[in-house]
């Protein structure tokens, strides 16, 4: 009798740990949109020079909470306040466990009054529906989940599109296809613009680590939509960016997609084990790296491990508030996100290996984005000591450089060299994205992050350094 809900699954499996090195999943796939439009290094060098269309409305989950207690079901489900959360604003959302572990994170838009919608990736919607449907809220959802993988020639239906416009000269085209000036509004703040005589909502943004628009209507509009921002970004510069290239703005702009949601684990999280399902992104999600521990425990972050310190409130109510109190109130170690720039002669010899005949090779280090599993922990070492782990890897055409995104110990600074072992143990898992393959130490820098100068220039002041 196959599993009904994760807890079965997991009883059955015996270590999570081994269940998701060994996944069946496959490669992660950015669906319906194409790899390339341009080329993805071209695509890359236009968020930094010009400006970039990314369509963002397939890969994420959304879940609209309309009802007298959607606020108080949103506020009790993450870290963070919602003192002067009024309708028109956003912010990046992050529910934890009752740990005080992440669970993962996304963005909250307060449309009006009583209606929010969170977009994300499928473990926070899951953990907000949850609580919507076992607590004692008065709310209503409509969930609408991420564009298949594998749509196999059927029609591929969402709510809404979501587009954005962002690079240098966003604030041109967006002004040309609205007939004048956008408005003036603080980040995380939204608005409306017109686009073709319709009236587009849009969020103040800042993806690729420069300003532009988020942009969100009707699914059905979305066609005319895009082809009204091309036509006025052409004399810009504006790039389509296609799924190959999407993801890997990250790498320069600073932030980890996806963490493994700490939910595996912990008899309060049971009853949440038993309502999800066995084949959800939970129970057939990967975990890919050098990193290798039988406690699953030893994968899971907090907040504060993942730069989202500043968000933690501790002015209401929500799940995992105990945990983190004790967290500071015990002075607990925490580990602090950095970027690894990866140094280019190391980066050389694992393509160098692919070109040996008869020899053993190193394992494929894919462009622009490198990640092979759900989840990334390669393990990051001094001295022969794990001092952290890499979690989202990949290449910067704009910076030449291999670069990835992790956590290391309190007492690593920024210019300190370390040693990532990259590639997995025994010759590899048996994950079908991984090859044979034998493991290689590769020399890193911890840099700041967001490591893109235009990025930590508006986000990010403080780092120190060190040579050794």
């Amino acid at each position: 009798m196959s599993q009904q809900n994760l807890e079965q699954l997991l009883k059955t499996a015996g270590n999570p740990v081994k269940l998701l090195r060994n996944s069946q999943l496959g490669a992660y796939v950015y669906p319906v949109v194409p790899s390339e439009f341009h080329n993805w290094r071209d695509e890359q060098r236009a968020w930094r020079e010009t400006a970039v269309l990314f369509d963002q409305s397939h890969h994420m989950a959304e879940l609209t909470v309309k009802g007298p207690d959607a606020l108080k079901l949103i506020s009790y489900t993450t870290i963070n306040s919602f003192n002067n959360f009024a309708p028109n604003k956003a912010k990046q959302m992050v529910p934890i466990s009752y740990d005080g572990y992440v669970i993962g994170d996304g963005i909250l838009f307060n449309l009006a009054e009583n209606e929010l919608l969170f977009v994300g990736r499928a473990p926070s919607v899951n953990w907000i529906q949850f609580h919507a449907e076992t607590g004692n809220f008065k709310v209503d959802l409509i969930r609408d989940d991420r564009s298949p993988s594998m749509p196999r020639g059927k029609a591929v239906v969402r709510r809404h599109y979501r587009f954005q416009v962002q690079g240098p000269n966003a604030a041109k085209i967006l002004a040309k296809v609205n007939g004048g000036p956008i408005p003036d509004v603080k980040f995380f703040t939204m608005d409306y613009i017109t686009i073709k005589g319709r009236k587009v909502r849009a969020l103040r943004h800042g993806m690729a680590g420069a300003p532009g628009l988020e942009i969100w209507g009707p699914y059905e509009e979305g066609e005319e939509i895009r082809d009204a921002l091309l036509e006025a970004g052409r004399e810009f510069g504006l790039v389509p960016v296609g799924s190959r290239a999407y993801a890997s703005n990250t790498l320069e702009s600073g932030w980890i997609p996806s963490p493994l949601p700490a939910v595996y684990t912990g008899e309060k999280m049971k009853k949440y084990r038993e309502w999800l399902p066995a084949g959800g992104y939970e129970g057939t999600g990967s975990i890919g790296g050098s990193f290798v521990s039988d406690n699953i425990e030893d994968y899971y972050l907090t907040p504060y491990e993942l730069g989202y310190g500043p968000f933690v409130k501790f002015d209401h109510d929500f799940v995992g508030r105990d945990a983190l109190e004790k967290m500071v109130k015990d002075k607990a170690p925490q580990r602090k996100k950095v970027t690894f720039a990866w140094n280019g002669e190391d980066v050389a010899k694992i393509f160098a290996s692919l070109f040996v005949p008869g020899s053993e090779n190193y394992k494929f280090f894919d462009l622009p984005l490198a990640n092979y599993a759900s989840s990334s922990y390669d393990n990051v070492t001094m001295g022969g000591k794990t001092v952290g782990y890499s979690m989202f890897g990949g290449y910067s055409y704009n910076e030449r450089t291999a670069l990835s995104l992790g956590v290391v110990d309190e007492n690593i600074n920024v210019g300190d060299v370390l040693t990532l072992v990259w590639g997995e143990e025994n010759g590899g898992t048996k994950k079908t994205t991984v090859e044979r393959h034998k493991q290689l130490e590769v020399r890193v820098k911890v840099s700041p992050v967001p490591y893109a100068t235009d990025a930590r220039t508006g986000y990010h002041e403080g780092w120190r350094t060190r040579s050794k």
